[in-house]
């Protein structure tokens, strides 16, 4: 059994939640799908954590952003990113845990294939920046040359929009209510998004996670202390009121 994480954006509260109950179920694998820091209060937390609990981490477009440039984020997102940089090198901090940290994020690969299985943060086309949400399901030449990139994987496991649901490749989304909970992988190809540890953006503000046996993907979701991270972000002058907000509506 695995369990697959990502998006976790320095969230340390709903990090450890969905830590805690991946142990409840007696889980041996997490693998990470990206975007471990950025958003929000705890960079350097969530990193150590990750870096300590999973087999690894994949690259997201916000450790992209931290090591390379984030012109290309909104003005909210590149100010969390600038502070996440500058929390990353901190001069109260041992310089060796510093540079653990950076060569743990320049190590990070953009895919990893395993099996049946590809994993990537964003899509199997654009593995680092390029988003899957609902509507794509309607565009059917993104989503052919989505599954056409996946060679000969039977599903992609992918996080980045957030928004937890099966893409089909004969066409359809599938939000995890409307598959009750457990998507049963079968003759016919499927990318899986995964959902958000940290930042949901699908109206429920529940920590999300896939766990995935060979066979079934079963989505879940945990309540975490989302106030707790609220308050740790609106302490942060430089981070936006605006990415405290967003925790409690799930958007």
């Amino acid at each position: 059994m695995i369990a697959f994480i990502s998006d976790i954006h320095s969230n340390t509260e709903a990090l450890n939640t969905v830590l805690a109950e991946i142990d409840r179920l007696e889980i041996g694998r997490i693998l990470c799908l990206g975007d471990v820091i950025g958003y929000g209060p705890e960079p350097r937390e969530t990193l150590l954590t990750v870096m300590q609990r999973c087999e690894f981490s994949l690259l997201g477009n916000h450790e992209h952003g931290a090591m390379f440039y984030a012109s290309d984020f909104n003005p909210r997102a590149r100010a969390a990113i600038d502070w996440t940089r500058d929390q990353m090198n901190r001069r109260d901090k041992p310089r060796d845990e510093n540079m653990r940290l950076w060569k743990y994020l320049g190590a990070m690969k953009e895919s990893h294939r395993e099996g049946q299985m590809l994993l990537v943060h964003g899509s199997p086309r654009d593995p680092v920046k390029e988003y899957m949400v609902p509507k794509d399901a309607e565009d059917s030449a993104k989503m052919q040359g989505c599954f056409a990139r996946m060679g000969d994987a039977r599903v992609c496991f992918v996080g980045h929009s957030h928004v937890p649901g099966v893409y089909l490749e004969s066409g359809g989304y599938r939000s995890p209510d409307m598959l009750n909970g457990v998507f049963q992988l079968g003759a016919e190809r499927a990318i899986v998004n995964i959902g958000s540890v940290g930042q949901p953006r699908d109206g429920d503000p529940r920590a999300s996670f896939v766990t995935f046996d060979g066979s079934a993907a079963r989505f879940h979701r945990v309540p975490y202390d989302v106030q707790g991270t609220m308050a740790k972000i609106r302490a942060v002058p430089q981070l936006p009121e605006y990415l405290a907000e967003r925790l409690a509506l799930g958007r």
